[in-house]
């Protein structure tokens, strides 16, 4: 992971990791390769959305100052 890549690239190395891990197909010192590998995803993924909290919290605070909760509603979800 040398080069960072944006969130949803990191989510589908994850993913495609995953799937790998899965299948079974895998020596163990390249299953515990991607296992490292999709551990450092899983932790960008989880920083960047964090940030994305933090930012979504800063933009949602009255002009007092004071955080208002608001609901998150999925696409999913009706």
């Amino acid at each position: 992971m040398s080069d960072t890549p944006d969130f949803e690239t990191a989510l589908k190395k994850l993913e495609d990791i995953v799937k790998k891990l899965e299948s079974g197909d895998l020596s163990l010192d390249s299953a515990l390769e991607l296992f490292e590998e999709g551990i450092k995803l899983s932790r960008f993924c989880h920083t960047k959305l964090e940030q994305a909290e933090r930012r979504v919290e800063i933009l949602l605070k009255n002009s007092s100052g004071q955080e208002r909760a608001v609901p998150f509603e999925s696409e999913n979800e009706n």
